[in-house]
């Protein structure tokens, strides 16, 4: 946007934007929520414009950090995770990757698109995996507070061990949002495995709940991700500190306090879904032993390492068997 005085009069000359108008708006599946009780849109494949998303935030110059962190082993993740965001995460805006990682000269040179720069901070590693929530949720509030208020916009959280598949842009952009988990959507609050010890920091009762969100992709604004993971470290803390131990530590505080503080946007499972997640549908509950995946599309593997000649390799996790599955 240009603007010229004349007589003392401001001339605004608008840059032009050519795209289809959008009749109902409609997300890619029916029957579906699109819309949060608190007001906060459910974010569907098609029911956004990306174009005119896209002009409305390069006027407002944002950047995006994004934090990943590849620890030990998972350095192994950092590659692909960082190629496939190259090609898919905020196309066209300003960028930095934020990598701790324990093994800085492990971290693959790459070319990167214009406004991108990756950002190595050195991490310490811990063989514990509750260790390192609480370690992560640390350095993500400290770094907050400290530098990426000065450096960045909006700040994305992510799992190193994620493929973006698919455009992943502005549209997830908000104060603050979580991400559906897939395997919990449309559940009831009852069915939910929200952490359940009336003695733990991330209590929820089953007579309260809303979704269940995945740890493995939040974010917002860089305030509102600093208040977030300064929660999960303290009442991991405290939970520590009375020899409590919460079933699934990425996910419990997290849930907890999106529970007491509601997310302005929410992302659809589309955003983790994945293709061995819907072939493998039934013996999910039993054998949870997935490549977790960002994509708003299914592909099979072989379309996938055609796309982005992706390594194969494999995170695990355990999940519990749930006598309820969402259709």
């Amino acid at each position: 946007m240009t603007v010229r005085e004349m007589d003392y009069l401001k001339i605004v000359n608008v840059s032009r934007m050519l795209y289809y108008q959008s009749k109902l708006i409609m997300p890619s599946s029916e029957n579906i929520a699109i819309q949060t009780p608190w007001l906060a849109p459910i974010v569907w494949e098609g029911t956004f414009q990306i174009e005119i998303l896209n002009q409305q935030f390069r006027l407002q110059n944002v950047s995006i950090g994004l934090v990943v962190f590849a620890i030990g082993e998972y350095i192994d993740f950092l590659e692909v995770f960082l190629q496939t965001a190259e090609t898919y995460f905020m196309e066209g805006h300003r960028v930095k990757y934020y990598v701790f990682t324990d093994q800085p000269n492990s971290v693959p040179l790459m070319k990167l698109h214009e406004g991108r720069q990756i950002v190595i901070l050195e991490a310490q590693g811990s063989g514990r995996q509750r260790d390192a929530y609480d370690y992560r949720m640390k350095m993500i509030s400290l770094f907050s507070k400290q530098r990426f208020a000065k450096e960045v916009d909006y700040l994305v959280c992510a799992h190193v061990n994620i493929i973006f598949c698919h455009s992943v842009g502005v549209e997830i952009l908000s104060s603050l949002f979580g991400t559906l988990h897939p395997l919990f959507f449309g559940f009831p609050r009852e069915s939910l495995v929200y952490e359940r010890q009336p003695q733990s920091q991330a209590y929820i009762s089953g007579e309260e709940g809303d979704f269940y969100y995945s740890g493995a992709f939040f974010g917002g604004k860089v305030l509102e991700v600093f208040r977030l993971t300064k929660f999960c470290y303290q009442a991991a803390m405290l939970d520590k500190a009375q020899d409590i131990h919460v079933m699934w530590p990425d996910e419990s505080y997290l849930n907890k306090y999106l529970l007491y503080n509601k997310p302005t946007k929410v992302l659809s499972p589309e955003y983790m879904w994945s293709k061995q997640l819907q072939d493998n549908f039934q013996e999910m509950f039993i054998d949870w032993d997935i490549f977790v995946r960002i994509s708003k599309y299914s592909r099979t593997s072989g379309e996938l390492l055609d796309k982005v000649h992706c390594k194969n390799v494999q995170a695990s996790s355990t999940r519990p068997e749930i006598g309820t599955r969402f259709s």
